[in-house]
C-alpha cells in the first residue's frame, strides 16, 4: 500500500513542494524552505503560496479567489472618481515603496504580514522582472498602490494599500485592465475579502483553480 506523505510538508534546502491537492483543511501545504526566487517561483506555478515568514508557510487554500476579467465590478461611485481622474498611474515605477505602504497594518490590526523578510524577497522578484506593482500618486505623493507576481499569462494579486480614499482600487481596477489588455488569462487573488468581492472577486474550486493555472503558465504574456 502507498503511503502519503505527512503534511504539512517540512522543507529543507531541496527545492520542491507537495502535490497542493494535499494541503489539510485550511490549506496549510508545507513549513519551512526559504524566500529564494526559484522557490518562490515554483510555489506560484504549483498553485501555492507563502503567508508567513517565521516559520515560512505555504499556502493553498480551498476554494481559492480569483478575478474574472469579463466580470469585474465597478462600484457607481468608484465610476465617478475614475472619470474625475484625480490620481496618476504608473507602473513599476515604486515597487518597493508600494510593498512598504502595504507593510503597514491595516486600521484596526496591529501588524500586517508583509514583513521585511517578505519586502526582501519579493524585491528580488522585481529586480529580476517577475514582480510588478502599480501606482497612485497625488500631488506627486504616492497615495495608493498594489503589487504581486508575473507568470505567463497568470498573475497573483499579492497585497494592497491606500493612504487616500479608494486609492488602492483604483490601482487594482488598473493592474486589471492593464493584464487584460496583454493578454493574460488568470488574475489569483488567493482568498476573497470584502474590498476583492465588491470589485467581482469569486471564488472557484482548487480543481478548477490548478486546471486554470496550468493554461495560464503555458502562454506568453508580458507585464
Amino acid at each position: 500500500m502507498r503511503a502519503w506523505p505527512v503534511l504539512p510538508a517540512l522543507l529543507g534546502q531541496r527545492l520542491w513542494f507537495p502535490d497542493p491537492r494535499l494541503a489539510d483543511a485550511e490549506g496549510l501545504v508545507a513549513i519551512g524552505g526559504d524566500f529564494s526566487p526559484q522557490r518562490l517561483l515554483l510555489a506560484y506555478r504549483s498553485g501555492i503560496f507563502p503567508w508567513t515568514d517565521n516559520p515560512i508557510t505555504w499556502w493553498s487554500p480551498d476554494p481559492r479567489a480569483i478575478f474574472e476579467f469579463d466580470r469585474v465590478h465597478i462600484p457607481r461611485s468608484l465610476r465617478r472618481l475614475l472619470r474625475k481622474n484625480p490620481f496618476t498611474i504608473t507602473r513599476d515605477r515604486a515597487f518597493r515603496q508600494v510593498m512598504e505602504g502595504c507593510a503597514q497594518p491595516a486600521p484596526g490590526r496591529e501588524e500586517s504580514w508583509v514583513t521585511p523578510a517578505f519586502i526582501m524577497a519579493y524585491t528580488r522578484l522585481h529586480e529580476l522582472g517577475h514582480a510588478h506593482s502599480v501606482e497612485v500618486w497625488q500631488n506627486g505623493e504616492l497615495v495608493g498602490g498594489v503589487y504581486g507576481v508575473a507568470i505567463g499569462g497568470f498573475f497573483a494579486g499579492e497585497s494592497m494599500f491606500h493612504r487616500v480614499r479608494d486609492a488602492s482600487k483604483v490601482a487594482l481596477i488598473h493592474l486589471l485592465q492593464h493584464l487584460r489588455e496583454r493578454g493574460f488569462v488568470l488574475f489569483d487573488t488567493q482568498m476573497a475579502t470584502p474590498v476583492t468581492r465588491l470589485l467581482g472577486a469569486v471564488e472557484i474550486p482548487r480543481e478548477e483553480y490548478l486546471r486554470r493555472l496550468a493554461d495560464a503558465l503555458r502562454k506568453d504574456c508580458r507585464f
